[in-house]
């Protein structure tokens, strides 16, 4: 699909980003290309980068392009020059993320976050930052935040796969810690150094400041670890990754970290769905929480909003009815789950929705399994009604609190 025409300010250029192809929607990685606007063939800016272009902007002197380039951990701006076809990194490597570019009378803005900051506007001037806003400084200041550390280790078959560890602010050296598998959704996307609170990014800073350390896996599906990495999972669901995050646990228990009698796993939407495989695969988990998730992706087909994916990645269901049945264990085969686990969702939800937390929980329910699920009303995929948002944030820390108890 192509998305965001852009001119450049000679009016001699249509720039836009373009995916791949459909056969692999949900492993999008957008690539940057122009157009002569007067006619002529694309050419692809950015083909051989490997990386998921997210935002672009023209240079005043329509000479260059600049760029978000979703990379690992991180998101950083760059500049493409249309001369040469070469990229430049325009800043350092840091752990932060630049969520959003704008070029203007020969100037770049750019809003940029970290681990300890919410965005703010800076201006990119020669390779460096200069803060121009400062309006979260006042709430920020009021928390105490805990420190984050990059991960990497090696999944079951081998596989490098790198990830996050949030501490708790009064974290101790030596000592063992309740630890939160916490996931990212999607699959695409992935988890970054960022503090940003759109989404689904506060609840790690939220667990560690209640004792906990939380795991955050970018498994294999997700992005900024190039096109390979994320179709690995390809009409695979509930796999490889389950591999990745259990491998992450298993790095943290052995470096001593992770108490491994007081585990927890935990996301929403893709989160959800993978805390769904992940507890059907594995019994050492103490406390689940499931957010917009499902374990009977059978049940999905025609009332949410993949069918583009389904057909195109498993194909119908009368067809390949035995692939549905493979991804769809947590459901079939929910009688391996011994998790208490707290089923969530919002009433509104198409793009998961809450039928696959009513199923999971009718389903832990039938097999005397300590379950709950909570439906918030009016609500979608993403909650915005303030009560709701409190309440989910309680409710999660409640079922933790209630499985887990501090020691």
């Amino acid at each position: 699909n192509t998305q965001k025409l852009a001119w450049s300010p000679d009016g001699k250029l249509i720039a836009y980003l373009q995916g791949i192809e459909p056969k692999f929607n949900a492993y999008m990685q957008d690539c940057l290309w122009v157009v002569p606007a007067g006619g002529g063939a694309p050419r692809s800016l950015t083909g051989k980068l490997d990386r998921a272009v997210v935002s672009f902007a023209f240079s005043g002197d329509s000479a260059a392009i600049d760029i978000i380039v979703e990379d690992d951990d991180t998101t950083y701006p760059a500049r493409v020059d249309l001369g040469s076809g070469s990229i430049v990194r325009s800043l350092a490597p840091g752990p932060f993320v630049v969520s959003a570019l704008s070029n203007g009378g020969g100037h770049t803005a750019l809003l940029k976050s970290d681990d300890g900051a919410l965005a703010e506007v800076f201006a990119l001037e020669d390779g460096r930052l200069r803060q121009l806003t400062a309006h979260n400084d006042t709430f920020i200041a009021e928390l105490e935040l805990g420190s984050v550390e990059t991960l990497k280790f090696k999944s079951k078959d081998g596989t490098e796969v790198h990830g996050m560890m949030v501490k708790p602010p009064s974290f101790v050296a030596g000592r063992k810690y309740p630890t939160l598998l916490w996931i990212h959704g999607g699959p695409n996307g992935h988890d970054e150094h960022s503090l940003e609170l759109d989404g689904y990014q506060f609840e790690p800073q939220m667990f560690a400041a209640r004792g906990f350390v939380v795991l955050r896996v970018n498994y294999r599906g997700g992005s900024g670890r190039g096109g390979a990495y994320a179709k690995a999972i390809f009409a695979d669901w509930g796999h490889k990754e389950v591999e990745d995050l259990l491998a992450g646990v298993d790095h943290l228990v052995a470096l001593g970290i992770a108490d491994p009698g007081r585990l927890a796993v935990g996301g929403w939407s893709y989160g959800g769905i993978l805390t769904d495989y992940t507890i059907a695969s594995d019994g050492r988990f103490k406390a689940a929480i499931s957010g917009a998730g499902s374990g009977n992706l059978l049940a999905t087909y025609g009332s949410d909003q993949y069918v583009l994916q389904y057909n195109s990645e498993l194909g119908p269901p009368w067809r390949n009815t035995a692939l549905w049945l493979k991804v769809s264990y947590p459901f079939f085969h929910a009688d391996r789950i011994h998790t208490p686990t707290l089923f969530l969702g919002g009433e509104k939800d198409f793009n998961v929705p809450i039928i696959g937390g009513e199923q999971m929980y009718q389903s832990l329910r039938t097999l005397g399994v300590p379950s709950q699920l909570v439906v918030y009303p009016g609500q979608h995929h993403v909650f915005t009604r303030p009560s709701h948002v409190k309440d989910l944030a309680d409710r999660m820390s409640a079922w933790l609190d209630r499985f887990i108890p501090a020691q």
